[in-house]
């Protein structure tokens, strides 16, 4: 394999902006199908591509070597499953599935196949999220107490979207939450316990658009939280250790900058903007200083770069479906933690 020939499943938000432009500006990817029933825009966008109307058609397609799924989270598993059946690598659009049990036999069948299986959990390369890896491995905070991210918008007015449908995999939790939540497994690593509150706070709601989530590590607290009724955001990041805090406002453009149709083929294209950079206060003593950290750049195409170095030269994956899977079981246990009122105790999630 020289080159690594993708059908592309789905060409809504997803798919046409968040991985189209990543794989177009690789040598290494060709989109040679896409699932669409826009063809307009897809031989707009992608002159080469084969526009087809059914993942069969990709399937049977010799030639194709990765599937990239990025349909509603509901048709992830059935699409995933029968992908790796047909000896395709997949990547699957983030939340990975709808439970972790899918995850599993996900995982099994791959690994029975000898197959890649990733999740496109992108925002590991957010620039903000990249600054506080950094600062809080290097141990400019000290011990960390308390790291609080918030994802909040304001979207008072529940819209015609599947998102906002009762579809299994749905809501606020599986967007946003596994975001939020795949990076702080990607930081600390497995919680000890989770308290969650996620409910439908809009009128009209029919799922959840918003969570609060309490992962519990010994004595560090992650406290995850997203809003759809937030007209004006606080701090994203707070994060706070014995030698001092982080705080940090704005969130990374590169969603932004994708949606309006730019290229991520620059290193500036992750560049934050300076008004946005965050604030380390550290304490010694009697004396307080603080400094201003210039953020990072971010990089969504460093996951893309990374999958053609598994696919050709057999490195690891950047995330993988090990990873997507414990993203499924936080949300799971939260979901019960919510319905329960009460605290759950991870220990049993971790046994997927």
């Amino acid at each position: 394999m020289e080159t690594i020939k993708v059908g592309l499943v789905g060409y809504g938000l997803s798919g046409a902006t968040f991985h189209a432009p990543l794989m177009g500006v690789l040598e290494e990817f060709e989109i040679a199908k896409v699932v669409s029933s826009n063809t307009d825009k897809v031989q707009q966008d992608l002159k080469n591509a084969e526009v087809v109307s059914s993942l069969e058609q990709v399937l049977a397609d010799p030639a194709i070597d990765l599937v990239v799924i990025t349909t509603p989270t509901h048709l992830h598993f059935e699409m995933a499953k029968q992908s790796l059946m047909a000896g395709k690598h997949v990547i699957l659009e983030k939340p990975m599935v709808v439970e972790a049990r899918e995850a599993t036999e996900l995982i099994r069948i791959a690994e029975e196949q000898g197959l890649l299986l990733s999740v496109y959990h992108n925002r590991r390369w957010d620039n903000d999220f990249l600054t506080v890896k950094k600062l809080v491995n290097e141990g400019a905070l000290g011990e960390i107490n308390t790291y609080q991210v918030h994802f909040d918008r304001f979207r008072p007015h529940v819209r015609d979207r599947w998102r906002e449908q009762p579809f299994p995999g749905s809501g606020t939790l599986y967007d946003l939450g596994s975001h939020l939540i795949d990076q702080a497994l990607n930081l600390f690593g497995w919680p000890e316990s989770i308290s969650a509150d996620v409910f439908g706070q809009r009128e009209n709601a029919q799922t959840d658009d918003y969570f609060h989530l309490v992962l519990g590590y010994s004595k560090l607290r992650v406290i995850l939280h997203a809003g759809s009724i937030v007209a004006g955001n606080g701090p994203r990041f707070q994060v706070h250790g014995s030698k001092g805090s982080f705080i940090k406002y704005g969130i990374d453009g590169q969603e932004n900058l994708l949606k309006e149709g730019h290229k991520p083929a620059d290193s500036s294209f992750g560049a934050d903007q300076p008004e946005f950079y965050g604030k380390l206060i550290t304490v010694d003593g009697e004396t307080e200083k603080q400094d201003t950290i210039e953020t990072l750049p971010g990089s969504y195409l460093t996951y893309y770069k990374q999958i053609a170095a598994s696919l050709l030269q057999g490195a690891k994956p950047p995330v993988t479906a090990q990873e997507g899977l414990a993203v499924i079981a936080i949300i799971e246990a939260a979901l019960a933690s919510s319905k329960e009122k009460k605290t759950i105790v991870l220990d049993r999630y971790k046994e997927f």
